[in-house]
């Protein structure tokens, strides 16, 4: 989708800078060569006309003196030659002006169309350009990212090892410092107290006897082998439920293979049905063509005709 997206973006920026060349194009050909003072007709709006225009009076063969004037009489034409002459003139300067014209538009409109294709190319391979280096970029984050996975995963499971290793370690110092340490292997007899045996002294106490000492650490073991039994029992239950998955896995798949045979058997024996059916509709139909063909008349009728001619 963002693939999709920068190449629409692409596409509608060069149909916008396309629009706007095509309209600076027309702008400047019309601000070049379609001047209002370029027009056939701008004597005719000319807003400096009258400043332009001459006096009523130039010469007393002026064109322009009226009939009433008596500078020149109806149907004469003086000049009949020059202004012929300066009309095919400006009529021949139009006609080159107009071809001018024509030869440089079609020029810009052939200049336009180039630059336009050679843009439209620049674009595309700068179109394919971004695809390819967003591939490129996509492999390389996915490689970072395997690579990034892997190294998580494996440093993950070393962790793991490293506190299990720590873990294990601990628990056997604390064991053998508990075993071995002054505070449990002193003499606690000293520690007795006169009062009674179930009585020690605070300040001379050291600890437990062998005996209690013994006794914690068979607690201690068996606290240990019922850890060890649970885990165990977690363990095969946790088997059990595997393979009973796996045999409901299995049972299934053969419930599945039992009904597409059943459903092969079935659609064979449908088949069989059907054609059966159609061999008889088949001979139902031939035999009442058959009696139809006899009930003819026409056929009676040439079969009487043969038996009577036998």
């Amino acid at each position: 989708m963002k693939q999709h997206d920068s190449i629409v973006c692409l596409l509608d920026k060069r149909q916008q800078e396309d629009i706007k060349n095509l309209n600076r194009a027309i702008d400047e050909f019309r601000l070049g060569l379609q001047k209002k003072e370029n027009r056939r007709e701008f004597d005719l709006y000319d807003p400096q006309a009258l400043k332009k225009d001459l006096p009523a009076r130039l010469y007393d063969e002026d064109p322009r003196c009226s009939v009433s004037g008596m500078q020149k009489l109806m149907g004469e034409d003086l000049n009949h030659r020059n202004r012929k002459k300066d009309q095919q003139e400006q009529l021949r300067e139009w006609s080159l002006q107009q071809q001018q014209e024509w030869a440089n538009a079609l020029e810009d409109q052939k200049l336009s169309e180039s630059l336009y294709d050679k843009m439209r190319i620049e674009l595309d391979q700068k179109a394919m350009e971004l695809q390819k280096m967003e591939e490129s970029a996509r492999k390389a984050i996915c490689m970072h990212t395997k690579n990034f996975n892997k190294a998580q995963a494996a440093e993950n499971s070393k962790r793991k090892e490293l506190e299990k290793n720590l873990e294990i370690e601990d628990n056997f110092a604390e064991i053998n410092n508990l075993v071995k340490g002054d505070l449990l292997s002193e003499n606690p007899d000293q520690a007795s107290s006169v009062f009674g045996p179930h009585r020690v002294v605070p300040d001379r106490w050291k600890g437990m006897t062998p005996q209690q000492v013994q006794e914690i650490q068979n607690i201690q073991q068996q606290q240990i082998q019922e850890h060890l039994r649970i885990k165990e029992e977690e363990r095969q239950k946790a088997a059990e439920w595997d393979r009973q998955r796996v045999q409901a896995a299995r049972e299934m798949t053969l419930v599945e293979r039992q009904q597409k045979r059943q459903e092969r058997e079935l659609r064979k024996a449908q088949d069989h049905i059907n054609q059966q059916l159609a061999q008889a509709n088949k001979a139902q139909k031939i035999y009442l063509d058959k009696e139809v063909f006899l009930n003819n008349p026409t056929v009676q009728y040439f079969e009487q005709f043969n038996t009577s001619s036998r």
